[in-house]
């Protein structure tokens, strides 16, 4: 199959033919300890309602104990799902992943429940079935990483649309709505859900959370009696949060992250289409239209969400960018760079999303190159890394020896990701700092040895920084001397409050804040895009000079005092 093809997600021959599981497995992983996995396997095979079953499958499928072994011996999340539910494990091994992966999203889709604890448990076993299917047909080497990035992402899609339809149905009970369709009361419902991140880009990660922004359109809204959009939608944006991400014997379907809507300190969980436009149209930051350029409609009213990205489409894709526009873009790349702990490439502990050569480097490779061009070509404004990777090398903004080099390091640093989080289903792509740990991921990889595994990871590792770094290879980093220093959002980066606390800033916390709001355009001076464009500029050699003195946080409250004024002492924009 050509690379092409494998970029748009086309199934392989092997994906392709039909069969279960059990009988198409080609990577079986190597086991550190067998004899404490074949205690958990006695235990699958002994189970009185799965385990005859279960040694049928074995005889008939050489390759299938020692795969599941290997699962058992390197990975206690999908260990844990196995023996939850025997019953289930030898269902998915007699089925055929793909069509079980379609099943489930419809199944998800249409569930239903009479309560809120009905609805949140129907999701959580769904995606406990999606988790292990995907788990074990990734690791034998069934199915590729289209396939699984966008099934998750299908998932949530599906989710996020039986948990709207269970919210606005509720309403419609209490007389405060009154849906077109009750079958499907979120079309012309007003309520707009945007995925964003990877989510948006069907490219969601195992135990990823979903970034979303929550819009609604008060003209469009069916509200009915006295029920005002603004506030049902709002009450309904949180419980929604609730039914996806709260815990339960079940366990969760997604964390959920609201934080990258406008301004998320001073506005509401859902925002009005009004209100967002006026926002984007008069504030919005570089860094916010590098993360509109994933946003896609996922569930609510599709057809309204369609209509907010096209209104918005000329702020993300500025057809003619002053050399300020383009050295803010510059400098989200060069922030991100520069986080503590990630300067060098190594393998134990390293973070293969953030650290050098790693996923993000990848993404912002493809992202700030499509800031700066897709205002005039349109054929680079897609979501997918991997599609805009192939659209930018036709487009000659980058050679062919790079584009096959970043998506080979791509894939392959997402499948590490993948195996990380396989561990303990927890949201991390930090590799282990011990040789055990990294070990479990190399024999998940399909690696014989870890040294083989280390060798290839750092040649991935390399090749991206290489490529990452000649994008802007003249350019100074923003960070190099004081430490990380990321703005953006409105959770508090770790790294910049590390970097601040080390400047002798006595509350990192509040003094990050402070940064933060002059880029949300709340003073005078800081209201134009270019104000704020420079003002990223300024930001190590403003906090430099204000960590100078005897009394960093006072210095910094003083000088924030000016911001405020109608006559403000400096205007970034003329600085």
């Amino acid at each position: 199959m050509d690379k092409a093809a494998q970029e748009q997600g086309t199934p392989t021959e092997a994906e392709a033919a039909p069969g279960e599981l059990a009988g198409r497995i080609a990577v079986v992983p190597a086991t550190p300890d067998p004899d404490h996995a074949a205690l958990f396997l006695k235990d699958l095979i002994d189970d009185a309602g799965a385990g005859a079953e279960l040694k049928a499958l074995f005889r008939d499928n050489p390759s299938l104990e020692d795969f599941l072994t290997g699962i058992i011996g390197n990975s206690p999340f999908l260990r844990d799902l196995m023996l939850s539910d025997p019953s289930r494990l030898v269902s998915i091994l007699k089925d055929a992943p793909e069509t079980r992966l379609e099943r489930i999203l419809t199944q998800a889709r249409d569930a239903r429940a009479d309560d809120e604890a009905g609805i949140m448990r129907a999701l959580r076993l769904l995606k406990n079935d999606l988790a292990l299917t995907l788990g074990l047909a990734d690791i034998s080497g069934v199915i590729e990483l289209d396939r699984i990035t966008g099934a998750l992402a299908g998932f949530a899609d599906a989710a996020l649309t039986a948990a709207i339809r269970f919210c606005l149905s509720d309403l419609t009970r209490l007389n405060k709505f009154k849906p077109f369709d009750p079958e499907k009361p979120e079309i012309d419902s007003g309520f707009i859900v945007l995925a964003m991140g990877k989510h948006g880009a069907n490219e969601l990660n195992y135990s990823s959370d979903i970034d979303l922004i929550v819009l609604y359109d008060p003209d469009k809204a069916p509200m009915a009696g006295t029920a005002e959009a603004p506030v049902e939608f709002v009450r309904m944006t949180r419980r929604l949060v609730k039914i996806m991400q709260d815990r339960t014997a079940e366990g969760y379907v997604f964390r959920t992250d609201l934080r990258l809507r406008p301004d998320p300190g001073a506005t509401p969980l859902a925002m009005s289409v009004p209100g967002a436009l006026v926002y984007y149209e008069s504030l919005g930051q570089n860094w916010e239209r590098a993360a509109l350029i994933k946003a896609r409609p996922c569930a609510g009213d599709i057809a309204a969400g369609e209509a907010f990205l096209h209104e918005i489409a000329p702020f993300i894709w500025r057809k003619y960018l002053d050399f300020a526009a383009i050295a803010d873009v510059q400098s989200i790349k060069r922030q991100i760079h520069m986080h503590k702990g990630h300067g060098t490439i190594a393998v134990a502990g390293h973070n293969v999303k953030l650290g050098r050569g790693g996923i993000r480097e990848v993404e912002f490779f493809v992202q700030t190159q499509q800031l700066i061009a897709g205002g005039r070509n349109p054929a680079l404004r897609g979501r997918r890394t991997l599609d805009m990777l192939n659209a930018l090398c036709e487009a000659d903004w980058i050679r062919p020896e790079s584009r096959d080099e970043m998506a080979d390091a791509y894939r392959f640093l997402r499948n590490v990701e993948h195996r990380i989080q396989m561990l303990n289903d927890e949201q991390t792509q930090l590799l282990p700092k011990d040789e055990e740990g990294l070990t479990r991921i190399a024999a998940l990889m399909g690696f014989g040895t870890l040294k083989a595994f280390e060798a290839e990871l750092l040649s991935h590792l390399k090749k991206v920084q290489h490529h990452y770094s000649e994008l802007f290879e003249d350019e100074p980093a923003l960070s190099s001397e004081l430490g990380n220093l990321v703005f953006t959002g409105d959770d508090h980066d770790p790294g910049t409050l590390e970097t601040l606390a080390g400047l002798g800033f006595k509350q990192p916390a509040e003094a990050a804040s402070i940064v933060k709001s002059w880029h949300f355009g709340r003073y005078p001076c800081t209201r134009s895009t270019k104000a704020r464009e420079r003002l990223t500029e300024m930001h190590p050699a403003l906090i430099g000079a204000l960590a100078a003195t005897d009394n960093a946080d006072a210095a910094l409250r003083t000088f924030d005092s000016f911001s405020p004024s109608s006559r403000p002492v400096c205007s970034f924009s003329r600085c």
